[in-house]
């Protein structure tokens, strides 16, 4: 059973009592996607990025380092990156040899992925995807909290992948510290670009339910610049002292991500 939770602007998000897994509680337009994740949700800071193509070299080493924390379980071969922007992330996996594809909605992003780093780009949601060929990993970081139709999207996933292939799946995890000390104020809480807050347990009942099972998980070690993480600050915590003071650290500063605010999660498909 579903109770309110808590409010948000005019949204309500709300907390299932069995699981613990939020969601808003919204429909989307139809041009919901283009309108939220344009080119202003990658270079114009606030909930998204202020330049996202600054943090290539950050999102290559995440992507090594996954290809390397997954190896014992699965041997590189193809794959297909869900929300891929620029390809960074894939970049990454490529040079641990894999074979990324990426799918990307946002032109830019897919246009520079093509160009600059020649991978093999697919414009679109995953919901909208009308390719049909299998992969033995669908690799789905940051991008299930920003799913409008969650279950729609999971089980186009499955039908891509390999009978006992894999998904990768790194989201938000509601019940962190950071999260809780926060409380509304916590950076994801942030609709409608984040739609769906996961705990473990609710990220696992998911899986389950299109066919795959945990085989390996917990917090990632991960980087985030300076840049991104004030205005991802600024744009939820309206203290004006607090925006001096986090003023004064440069914008080029690499800091770890507390990685207990995050979940990784490595889940295979049954037979």
């Amino acid at each position: 059973m579903c109770g309110e939770f808590l409010m948000i602007t005019e949204f309500q998000i709300r907390e299932c009592g069995a699981c613990g897994h939020r969601f808003a509680e919204w429909q989307p337009q139809a041009d919901h996607v283009a309108a939220v994740y344009g080119d202003k949700y990658l270079f114009g800071g606030g909930a998204g990025y202020p330049d996202y193509l600054s943090e290539g070299k950050i999102l290559r080493e995440h992507g090594r380092r996954y290809a390397r924390l997954i190896g014992p379980y699965i041997q590189p071969g193809s794959m297909l990156d869900v929300g891929a922007a620029s390809g960074f992330l894939c970049d990454g996996f490529r040079s641990e040899g894999w074979r990324p594809e990426a799918l990307e909605p946002n032109g830019t992003m897919a246009r520079y992925g093509r160009d600059a780093l020649h991978l093999t780009f697919h414009t679109g949601t995953l919901e909208a995807f009308a390719g049909t060929r299998k992969y033995d990993l669908i690799s789905m970081i940051q991008v299930l909290g920003h799913f409008t139709n969650l279950r729609c999207s999971l089980q186009k996933a499955a039908d891509l992948t390999h009978e006992r292939g894999f998904w990768l799946i790194e989201t938000w995890n509601n019940r962190s510290l950071t999260a809780r000390a926060l409380g509304k104020h916590w950076h994801e809480y942030n609709p409608p670009s984040v739609l769906n807050y996961f705990s473990r347990r609710s990220l696992e009942l998911f899986a389950s339910q299109f066919g795959f099972h945990r085989v390996a998980g917990g917090h990632p070690r991960k980087n985030i610049m300076w840049r991104h993480a004030r205005s991802l600050l600024d744009h939820q915590i309206p203290w004006r002292l607090f925006h001096q003071i986090t003023g004064l650290i440069p914008d080029n500063t690499v800091l770890p991500y507390p990685s207990q605010d995050l979940l990784w999660t490595l889940f295979q498909k049954r037979t």
